[in-house]
Formats: C-alpha cells, sequence, structure tokens
C-alpha cells in the first residue's frame, strides 16, 4: 500500500486568488470577515490580498486597509502577492508575513499575464527577493500554466521542472505547482511534480489545482502519494484567472478536508467551519458554492440560506 503523509498544510487563497476576479466589487468588511471566518475555521497560512495594479485587478484595490484592519492571530501567515517593488513596499508597510511572487512555464500565458517572458520575469523579480532577502521576508514562487497552457503550447515536465529549479534557487521557501486552467490528470500531475522533486526538496513543493475538469482532488492523490503535502485550495471554490480563458475556480478546501480527514491526514482545520464559511461568502455572492461537500454538508449542520451571509 501507498503511505502518505500523516499532516498535511492547506494554504488558503481563497480571499486573493478566489475572489480577484469577481466582476462586483466586494466590500472591505466581508473580505475581513472572510479572512477572520477561514483563521477561525483553523487556516494558519492564506493569501490576505495583493499589492497590484487596481486598473487591472479593482478587486484588489482595497489590500491596504484589509491588512490594516486584519484582526490578527499569532502562528498566521498573512500573505501577499506583490510582482514588483512598488508592491513589496505596500507588503512591507502592511506588514505581511511573507509574499507571493509570480511566473509561468508559459511562455505565452507570460506574455499575456504580465508583458514579459519567463527570462523577463525573473529579472523583474529579483530586486524583490533581494529586498525580501533584507527584511528577512519569507517569499514563495508561484509556476502557473504547469499542467497546460490555455495557448496551445505544449508544456513539458522538464520545463516545470527548470522554472521551479530556478525559483528555488533564488532562496523562495515553497515553489506553488499551479494547474491554471484544471487540465492535469493524476499521470502527467505525477510526472510533472517527480521531475520538479528531481531537481528541489519535495518539501519546498506545493500544489495549485484548479478543478475545470473536475480532477483536481484526483491530482491531489497523485502529489500525496509522492509526499507532497502542501496544498492550495479556496473556500467554495471560487476563483478564475482573468488571463487564462477557460479557467474556473480553485479546488474547494471542504472538498480538500473532506477527502484528507477520510484518509487520515491531519490538517489542524474544522471542516463544519469550513463548510459554513463556504456558504457564508457564496451567500453574499448570491449563488451556491461549487463544492460538493459544502452542499452535501449544508443539511447536516443546519445551515440556512437566509442566514449565509
Amino acid at each position: 500500500m501507498t503511505s502518505f503523509p500523516t499532516i498535511a498544510r492547506i494554504f488558503e487563497v481563497g480571499a486573493r486568488d478566489g475572489l480577484q476576479n469577481e466582476k462586483e466589487q466586494i466590500p472591505t468588511n466581508i473580505k475581513l470577515e472572510l479572512i477572520d471566518r477561514l483563521v477561525d475555521a483553523g487556516v494558519t497560512a492564506l493569501e490576505a490580498g495583493a499589492f497590484v495594479s487596481p486598473k487591472w485587478v479593482p478587486q484588489m484595490a482595497d489590500t491596504k486597509d484589509i491588512m490594516e484592519k486584519l484582526s490578527r492571530k499569532e502562528a498566521v501567515s498573512y500573505a501577499v502577492l506583490t510582482p514588483n517593488m512598488k508592491g513589496f513596499d505596500g507588503a512591507v508597510a502592511g506588514n505581511a508575513d511573507e509574499i507571493l511572487l509570480f511566473t509561468a512555464a508559459s511562455e505565452q500565458f507570460n506574455q499575456k499575464n504580465i508583458n514579459c517572458s519567463i527570462d523577463e520575469s525573473f529579472e523583474r523579480f529579483a530586486p524583490v527577493v533581494d529586498a525580501a532577502k533584507a527584511a528577512n521576508m519569507p517569499f514563495r514562487v508561484s509556476v502557473s500554466c504547469s499542467l497546460g497552457s490555455p495557448f496551445g503550447e505544449e508544456i513539458t515536465p522538464a520545463q516545470v521542472a527548470s522554472v521551479a529549479k530556478r525559483a528555488y534557487a533564488l532562496g523562495a521557501y515553497e515553489i506553488s505547482i499551479a494547474d491554471t486552467i484544471g487540465v492535469g490528470t493524476p499521470v502527467l500531475t505525477r510526472q510533472v511534480l517527480e521531475a520538479v522533486a528531481n531537481e528541489i526538496p519535495v518539501d519546498a513543493i506545493s500544489v495549485h489545482l484548479h478543478d475545470t475538469y473536475g480532477q483536481a482532488l484526483a491530482n491531489i492523490l497523485a502529489a500525496l502519494e509522492l509526499g507532497i503535502n502542501k496544498i492550495d485550495s479556496s473556500v467554495a471554490g471560487l476563483g478564475g484567472c482573468p488571463y487564462a480563458p477557460g479557467a474556473t475556480g480553485n479546488v474547494a478546501t471542504e472538498d480538500v478536508l473532506y477527502m484528507l480527514e477520510g484518509m487520515g491526514i491531519d490538517t489542524g482545520i474544522d471542516l463544519e467551519k469550513m463548510v459554513r464559511t463556504a456558504w457564508f461568502i457564496s451567500g453574499f455572492l448570491g449563488r451556491p458554492p461549487v463544492s460538493s461537500v459544502a452542499k452535501a454538508l449544508k443539511n447536516k449542520f443546519n445551515i440556512d440560506d437566509s442566514t449565509s451571509c
């Protein structure tokens, strides 16, 4: 039998990656309550926002306010996405615990997303890396489109491994291997992760999987079989990428929790509280959670639609 990890770390991305593509501006107080509920459920690492241009990502325009008004708890890491030095300065001013940088395994996606090549993306965030090291600010790097490109490019495992190796060499404590458009299958996921694990330590690898084709949980299982126990997920399955045509939501945190609990893998997160949080934010957005588990447990936990937001 396969030996699985006994614990797993969930990195909750709902408050940033999950909400960034919502067209209607979400009030700051709702975002803050979402973060509070996630932390109360037991989340110890999460994306609180992004210091990016409000012209391009208007939903993140209030990140400064979010960071100022957070009800912080000890042993919780509040991370922000920072694509440049201006963003890093915002992260420092907002007392962020860590930052997220990003590149891609797809040249075309990088051009659409940040208007530069993969090589140029490393050049661009080099000053941020230097500043983060000087400030003793931990950082992780996300490698988008690691299992496929929305523009038809072939993305090879060796290509992903090469980008991950470069990112890790910069000093990132973790490399997030992202299936941005959710096209991966367990066999492909394993091939990519094995290639990455040949270049960087398994403990430094996390997975960020979208559920476009319903494969995310199966792909997480493939990662667990390799000993990878760091998983990005989004409450209620929120998410999408404005620069990746066809991309739908991230894998739902509550779906991941249900699977892990059934496998005897501890996350320290309360499933019932996470399901209630999923219905809270979904109630505000006016639609049910994407999550199968949130829907299945709604009646068991006596969650009333009229009080879910």
